[in-house]
This record gives structure tokens, C-alpha cells and sequence, in this order.
């Protein structure tokens, strides 16, 4: 039995679940795309998927309307996968097993998804519509936004007659989001120089866990912790004081999510052992109680495990964890214009143990290029002095605020007319892809607007149900009444 049935919108909520049923993360889309494909073939529609898994969709007006400038949705398809280890599901090959929880749907024990399967949904609300009065339609559904836009980037949108993109990717219901800062992957690689450990070495396995995490746009000045920070916090006082090595470590999940656990294996001088010990329970404590509001779930414990066969030599360790410590990360720089909009940031986000040695990720944020490029510099030169290599990827420009806009002054209207409020208009911390769609098409003019959602990008993603019936009205108002 449908687990969203009765829910309203229907037929949002049906067609959400559907997205639910099949597994979508970033890199793992054709499932999902061929279930678009599919809509569309079911209604007659025409459609175009592209080897990225993008698809788009048209639907030719409704009688009457044939001289109305076509409207574009847009939404991604892809989400971040986060589980519980005893979610019960393997998120590459299942899909969610959602709930509902009094006014919010959830998944149990994983991600949602409804960033931005609830955007999709809604998409697929309107085009399934028939008594709906309405230009023509252009449905881009695009892939892996989490990981770096690749869908956006590589879309040839070429086939789109509309200028006017209605991005469903906001979280918060009654703002419109005129604007977005811009973005990069950055990568450093720490070379193993690996050594084998010498003999009278204990090994122990450090976790630390329980964290909250998080959207690193969104909730990057919240003040949660970091795990990968606190761990190298930690580590780096075992070094200078226990002469410790560092045979492996793993943290965090995607470089856009507030890493949530931690996990290091490191060889420690046998005499050192209960002081090490020591340490551990110390330090869990104190950082207990710096993250007691922010974080309160916060843990971290240790227990000996098997040795491993080599481990980092003492110069790689200890530049490792210099970095790990001296790297900005975090809240960076609020907006002087506008108030309570983070400018710039940083979030370090995964750290993975590689053959060659030992990978450091993060995504960089700003709406002022020239602070998003000083960081760049920063993580780059502390590469330099530390013996790391470092490069950047998957950039995405910021989205510049339009004074003049046709488009949002008539979203606003159909918002003012649900919410019985003008709606507020702001700038997002987060990435859209619009921007990379205006550089695509300098003649497009974009909005983005949504539901409200809490906590995306983690096992508490929650998506409100009476939100989300609003916003379907909103957008339903605003397509019947283009002029």
C-alpha cells in the first residue's frame, strides 16, 4: 500500500513517492531518469534524455494559450544519500522506505531525498494536469547538482523556447531566491610515504560520531561540528605528545554535507597507551561540552583493533594533521548587504585514505568571487608549505540578483495570494543551478522558490506536508494566470 496516499496534493504526493521507490543518489540516476522517460511516455509527451541522465519534457499549450511565453520547471533528480547503519535498505540499489510523522513525510533512518525530489514531483503534478490552463511547458529534470552540477553543466538547452525558469530547489516556504553564490570543489592530497609500524605499537580504532550535519550552504553558520576538524584536533595533540601514526582515516560523505562521523585507525607507542586512553576520554569530554547546544549528540571513543600493515611515517602524519588544523573551515564572512545571508564559506568536508595517501575535500562558498578565489589561495599555500598537492574542480558562477523581473514580480503575486503575505525576496548561501544556466543563457530570468524542508542532507530530512500543499497552489496560480 502506498505509504503518501491520501496526502494532498495527490497526485504531488504520488508521483514523489514513485521517485522514492527506486534508488537515486548522485552518480546513480538512470533509474530514476528512465522513470521520467517513462511519465512521459505514458502521457504522450515528448521528451529528450541526454547521456547524463538529464531529461526534459514538453507539453504544448492548452488551447487559448499558444501565444504565451513558455515557462520552464526545473528541478534535479539526484539526492545525498545518508543512512543509519541499521537503515535496513542499501541506498545504490533500494529505494526510501518513507513515513509520515504528523505534518512531515520522512525516510526511515535515511535522507528524503524531497531536495529535490518534492520539486520533480510537483513538475510532474502540473504536466500530468489536463484541466489545467497553461502555456507551453518545458519540464528539465538534471543530475548529480549534489556533487558538483554535472547535469547543468553538460544539458544542451539549446531545445528550450521559454526565458522564464522556475527552479523548485528553495527550502522555505514564502521566500522567493533571486540569488546564489557561487562555488568550487577543492582537493588536497596528502602522499602516504607509508612505513611499517614499529614493533611495540598498539592500534586503536577513534570514531567520533552522533553529530548533526548537515546542508553546508545552508546550515554551514549554525555552528555544528565538524567531525573531520574535531578529529584532527585530536589527533594533532596525540602527535605532538604520544609520537602517534596515522594508518588510515575516513569522514564524510559528499563535500557539501557538514561531516556527521569520523573514523581513524593509528598506532600508538605501548607506553603511551593509557595516557592515549587518557586523552580520548578527556578530550570526548570537552568536546561534549563545546558542542553541548549546538550539537548535543556529539561522541567520541576508542577501542584497540588489529594492527595494520603499514602506517603513515611520522613527517606525513604530522603535516596531515597540521592541516587538518590550520585549514579555514566554516563560516567565513555574513553579507554587509544583506542581513543574515552568509557571504563566504568553506566546509571540510570528506577525508578518505587512498593508495597514494591520504585525500582532504572541500567546497568552497562565496557571492564575491574575489573571496571564494582568497580562499582557493589559502588551502593552496598551506598545500605548498605542507608537502600536499592541491587542485580545484566543478566550479559554478554565482547567480547575479536581477533588478528588473517580470517573472518574479508575478511569482510574488501568486504568493501573496496563498500566503496572504508579500513574499520575502532573498539570496541563498546555497548553490543553484540557475547560475549556471543564466551563463548558459544570458536571456533566461529565474526564480526559485519551495517547501519547507528541514535538516536535507541527513537522516532527519523532513519535508512538511502542509507546505508543500500550499506551494502547489501557489504554482498552479502562477501558471493559469501567465500573461
Amino acid at each position: 500500500m502506498a505509504k503518501l496516499q491520501g496526502l494532498k496534493p495527490e497526485k504531488v504526493f504520488q508521483f514523489f513517492e514513485m521517485l522514492c521507490s527506486v534508488p537515486h543518489g548522485s552518480g546513480n540516476t538512470k533509474q530514476i531518469s528512465d522513470l521520467c522517460v517513462k511519465f512521459a511516455e505514458e502521457r504522450g509527451l515528448r521528451y529528450k534524455q541526454d547521456a547524463l541522465n538529464n531529461v526534459i519534457i514538453w507539453k504544448d499549450a492548452s488551447p487559448g494559450c499558444e501565444d504565451l511565453e513558455p515557462l520552464i520547471f526545473q528541478g534535479h533528480i539526484d539526492m545525498v544519500c545518508a543512512s543509519e547503519p541499521d537503515c535496513g535498505i542499501d541506498m545504490k540499489t533500494d529505494g526510501l522506505n518513507v513515513y509520515v510523522d504528523g505534518d512531515w513525510v520522512r525516510a526511515y533512518k535515511t535522507s528524503l531525498g524531497a531536495d529535490n525530489g518534492i520539486g520533480v514531483a510537483i513538475t510532474m503534478a502540473l504536466l500530468d494536469d489536463d484541466t489545467l490552463r497553461h502555456p507551453r511547458l518545458e519540464a528539465l529534470f538534471t543530475t548529480d547538482e549534489e556533487t558538483g552540477m554535472f547535469g547543468a553543466n553538460g544539458v544542451d538547452l539549446s531545445e528550450l523556447k521559454g526565458h522564464n525558469l522556475i527552479n523548485l530547489d528553495s527550502e522555505e516556504e514564502g521566500s522567493l531566491t533571486v540569488s546564489c553564490a557561487g562555488g568550487v570543489r577543492a582537493d588536497c592530497l596528502f602522499p602516504a610515504d607509508w612505513e611499517t609500524a614499529s614493533a611495540g605499537m598498539r592500534f586503536y580504532e577513534v570514531v567520533i560520531d552522533g553529530l548533526k550535519g548537515g546542508h553546508s550552504g545552508a546550515e554551514i553558520h549554525k555552528g555544528r561540528a565538524n567531525a573531520i576538524r574535531l578529529m584532527g584536533r585530536f589527533l594533532y595533540e596525540a602527535e605532538q605528545q604520544m609520537g602517534l601514526r596515522v594508518a588510515s582515516m575516513e569522514g564524510g560523505t559528499f563535500t557539501n554535507v557538514i561531516p556527521l562521523a569520523c573514523r581513524a585507525v593509528v598506532a600508538v607507542p605501548e607506553d603511551k597507551a593509557s595516557e592515549f586512553e587518557a586523552t580520548v576520554l578527556y578530550d570526548a569530554a570537552m568536546f561534549k561540552n563545546e558542542y553541548l547546544t549546538a550539537d548535543p549528540g556529539l561522541a567520541m571513543h576508542s577501542a584497540p583493533t588489529a594492527a595494520a600493515e603499514r602506517v603513515f611515517s611520522e613527517q606525513r602524519t604530522r603535516a596531515l594533521l597540521q592541516m587538518m588544523v590550520l585549514a579555514p573551515n566554516g563560516l567565513q564572512a555574513m553579507s554587509m548587504d544583506i542581513p543574515g545571508l552568509v557571504q563566504t564559506s568553506l566546509n571540510m568536508g570528506v577525508v578518505r585514505t587512498e593508495g597514494e595517501g591520504m585525500a582532504l575535500n572541500f567546497s568552497v562558498r562565496s557571492s564575491i568571487q574575489s573571496q571564494k578565489e582568497a580562499l582557493v589561495v589559502k588551502l593552496d599555500a598551506l598545500c605548498g608549505l605542507l608537502g600536499a598537492s592541491f587542485c580545484t574542480h566543478d566550479p559554478y558562477p554565482a547567480w547575479a540578483f536581477k533588478k528588473e523581473s517580470r517573472l518574479r514580480d508575478a511569482m510574488a503575486k501568486a504568493c501573496a495570494a496563498v500566503y496572504g503575505k508579500v513574499p520575502g525576496i532573498t539570496a541563498t548561501h546555497g548553490g543553484l543551478e540557475c547560475g549556471l544556466f543564466m551563463e548558459k543563457r544570458p536571456d533566461f530570468d529565474c526564480v526559485s522558490l519551495g517547501p519547507d524542508l528541514r535538516e536535507v542532507h541527513s537522516v532527519r530530512e523532513r519535508l512538511s506536508i502542509s507546505s508543500t500543499e500550499k506551494l502547489y497552489r501557489v504554482v498552479r496560480s502562477f501558471v493559469e494566470n501567465w500573461e
